[in-house]
């Protein structure tokens, strides 16, 4: 029969001072010189051959080894937050969940614990990120308000309980401050109501910094391009407004050059689309309600400390009528009976005017204004005019010198007839 041996395992180190220790025990080095050689003091180096004499080899390992620590957390605990988390988190990441567990459970966990108690229960993936392309890093503007990011975020924000919505989002290049509103498509009214938001909350931004959409950019193609003969660009509507608010507007050949804005895109489609689930939000009214609370809390964990002090926003000028700049403007035809058509809907002008070209605003409130440099033209909504009956055109021939051939002639009839006759 075999007899039964115990195995135990040591470390590299614990090995090397085993034999250290043995070399103490046989009185060939003393125990000040091992106290030194290992960093500890003599005491410490006694209790180690004491219980060397002891247990034998066994004794070299540490006793605490194997068992739980006094600060593990409780399988009840665990047990209890996985449970949470599989119920109302199943799909947030663990910095977020254990944000929430805080908040609406009142359960304090570490991120990085909740990670690795994730992944050993197959809940969660670690994310495989590809290596990024080569690009060149373009550094932050110094100062707040001296560029603006702007883009729209077409994105289920309600997971299908709602109609589909678009978060248009401005956040500074400095600090990282964001302010976004939901509309319900990206366009140029949109644009140009999130941009009047932006302005009332903070002021007018140096530059705004766009993508080649066409709300933002004519991406017509010019006819001529070389000098003296160049067409001049024509702006779109929210061009126009930007510049005649002094708003410097660039465009960027790229999603990575104005990468700042895409990236609060992806983390906010993680964390706002949770938010929205939450509160059980499914209509626009109630997002926009739900994400002027949110964006405190969200500019605070995501803020930067611009390097500059200064504010560069400023204010409107008080000469400028922002609610008319911020309007689709149509130069439109003034027909002789002071009607005019624009997208089907007729109009009928009710001062007198002897203009031929009068320029119609659409407001952001809805409203329609008519004017004529700065004066205001009084007009009223009039349905289309009946269309004329159709009247078909009879040729004449009256043309001197030419009989008109009789009912019964060969020409008159079929080519059967032509043929046999040999007139053809």
């Amino acid at each position: 029969m075999d007899n039964e041996r115990d195995v135990f395992m040591m470390s590299r180190k614990e090995v090397k001072r085993l034999q250290v220790i043995r070399k103490v025990i046989d009185k060939q080095i003393k125990q000040k010189e091992a106290a030194e050689y290992f960093g500890i003091s003599s005491r410490q180096v006694r209790r180690i051959v004491q219980r060397v004499l002891k247990d034998g080899e066994e004794g070299i390992v540490h006793k605490l080894r194997g068992k739980e620590g006094n600060r593990k957390i409780g399988s009840a605990f665990k047990q209890k937050v996985l449970e949470l988390y599989k119920k109302n988190y199943w799909d947030f990441g663990p910095v977020l969940a254990a944000e929430k567990l805080i908040e609406r459970d009142g359960i304090k966990v570490n991120d990085e614990t909740l990670r690795l108690w994730l992944i050993k229960e197959g809940l969660w993936q670690l994310n495989k990120q590809k290596k990024p392309k080569d690009r060149t890093r373009r550094e932050r503007r110094e100062h707040f308000g001296q560029m603006t990011q702007m883009d729209g975020s077409n994105h289920d924000w309600l997971e299908g309980r709602g109609p589909k919505i678009v978060l248009m989002g401005y956040i500074d290049d400095a600090t990282n401050r964001f302010h976004g509103q939901f509309y319900d498509y990206e366009g140029t009214m949109p644009a140009m109501g999130g941009l009047k938001g932006y302005i009332k909350r903070y002021g007018l931004p140096g530059s705004l910094y766009l993508d080649k959409h066409s709300t933002y950019k004519n991406n017509q193609k010019q006819r001529y391009t070389d000098w003296p003969f160049r067409d001049e660009e024509a702006l779109t509507q929210f061009s126009r407004a930007c510049k005649q608010l002094g708003i410097e507007v660039i465009f960027a050949h790229s999603p990575q050059a104005k990468g700042r804005i895409e990236r609060v895109f992806k983390t906010l489609q993680d964390r706002l689309v949770k938010e929205l689930r939450l509160g059980q939000i499914n209509i626009l009214e109630d997002a926009n309600r739900l994400l002027k609370a949110y964006l405190p809390i969200f500019n605070k964990k995501f803020e930067v400390l611009a390097k500059g002090s200064s504010d560069f926003h400023r204010k409107v000028d008080q000469r400028l009528n922002i609610d008319e700049i911020l309007s689709v403007q149509t130069e439109c035809f003034l027909r002789n009976d002071r009607t005019l058509v624009l997208d089907k809907q007729w109009y009928q002008i009710l001062t007198t005017t002897r203009a031929q070209r009068i320029v119609l605003y659409k407001h952001l409130n809805g409203q329609i204004s008519i004017r004529y440099g700065k004066t205001n033209l009084a007009f009223k909504l009039i349905e289309a005019p009946a269309p004329k009956a159709y009247q078909p055109v009879v040729p004449r021939f009256k043309v001197r010198g030419i009989k008109i051939p009789a009912e019964n002639h060969c020409w008159r009839r079929n080519f059967d007839v032509r043929k046999k006759t040999g007139h053809f």
